[in-house]
């Protein structure tokens, strides 16, 4: 990404972000493969972040090693920074490259998707298994920021703050546990309902908001997300929501097994409930994800303007560029997506309302 930069400061003359931007627009880079460079090193670095699939082997083992503190400032604030800079710089500068990769790109991401499900479910340690369910719910975001229509990079904004509250709440729990037993190998629990009732309900509150259940925030920002997708691409809606599927067998399962059934391990029979500390931080969060579940709409609604905003520069972009550039012959595919993702973008939507307003077939003709 360093090396991008520079080459964008040679070629623009310019560090400052709207000046690039205005430069970019008005054709400063001649070459479709100049752009498709620079996107894709913007893009690999933030994927990495992210972590999108096939770049995703780093973060299992730094949730595993880091303490909980640790862990739940990378879920909640870090990976974001992936997302955030796909939203923020690949989209506006490099429109036309985004086009062009937004299939190879929807299809890594469900495919993280999926793959980050499955391999959750087949853990058996508790800490790496939720690491695996944030490879899965940021193939979400990932997959709606690149679908280029309102709705979904809604959702996808909004599933970011989603996971940061719901995810950082599974690891404090997770946490919570290795400070009683310190393993975090689900053999070694078991029948914790017993001594331990107050976080075994919090615990399942987590997994619920987790696993997008109605009227807590996972459910929200997912559903938005797949609603948005389907609209262009209901092949990728349709395999990413065998993700929500998996998640709540991943989530269920681990919460049956350390949880529920009767307590086998002898230590375990002794084990202190939460604390007063304990049950406030739960708390807190439990009220957080219960209000962004309820009261959706009051985050969406200021989340549009940017959204169509976003989604505006790549549509005057992309006139400039595609007429100029020629379609690189592996990923013809994207033609028709383009079309419908146009057609999108010159509809006004109000989501949070359920207020859907489409152009009438000779406006989008006469745009």
């Amino acid at each position: 990404m360093l090396v991008a930069i520079i080459w964008l400061f040679n070629i623009t003359g310019s560090f400052d972000l709207p000046e690039i931007q205005a430069k970019l627009a008005a054709g400063a880079i001649s070459s479709s493969r100049t752009e498709m460079l620079l996107f894709g090193a913007f893009f690999l670095a933030f994927a990495i972040k992210v972590p999108l699939f096939p770049l995703h082997t780093w973060l299992p083992d730094a949730h595993t090693e880091a303490p909980t503190a640790a862990s739940v400032i990378l879920a909640g604030v870090m990976l974001k920074l992936g997302t955030y800079g796909m939203l923020r710089f690949c989209l506006p500068l490099f429109p036309a490259a985004a086009h062009r990769f937004a299939p190879l790109i929807g299809v890594l991401a469900i495919i993280g998707i999926v793959y980050g499900a499955l391999v959750a479910t087949v853990q058996p340690d508790l800490k790496r298994l939720v690491a695996y369910t944030s490879i899965s719910h940021l193939g979400f975001v990932v997959l709606g920021i690149f679908a280029f229509n309102t709705i979904s990079i809604q959702g996808a904004i909004y599933q970011m703050l989603n996971h940061g509250v719901s995810t950082g709440m599974l690891f404090l729990s997770v946490g919570m546990l290795y400070d009683r037993r310190h393993t975090f190998e689900i053999k070694q629990y078991g029948g914790l309902a017993t001594p331990m009732p107050v976080f075994s309900s919090f615990f399942l509150f987590a997994c619920f908001s987790s696993l997008a259940l109605p009227l807590l925030n996972g459910f929200a920002g997912e559903f938005l997300i797949l609603i948005g997708v389907f609209e262009h691409h209901p092949v990728w809606a349709s395999w990413a929501s065998t993700g929500a599927v998996l998640s709540a067998i991943y989530l269920l399962w681990a919460y049956q097994r350390v949880i529920l059934g009767d307590v086998t391990i002898e230590k375990n029979k002794t084990l202190p409930d939460a604390s007063t500390r304990e049950r406030i931080i739960l708390a807190v969060l439990s009220v957080v994800i219960l209000f962004m579940g309820v009261a959706s709409p009051l985050f969406t609604r200021r989340m549009e303007a940017s959204a169509d905003n976003i989604l505006h520069l790549m549509r005057r972009d992309r006139v400039i560029d595609v007429r100029t550039a020629p379609e690189p012959p592996q990923l013809t595919s994207v033609a028709r997506p383009l079309a419908a993702s146009a057609a999108a973008i010159s509809a006004p939507i109000d989501c949070c309302r359920g207020d859907l307003k489409i152009n009438s077939k000779k406006e989008r003709q006469n745009e």
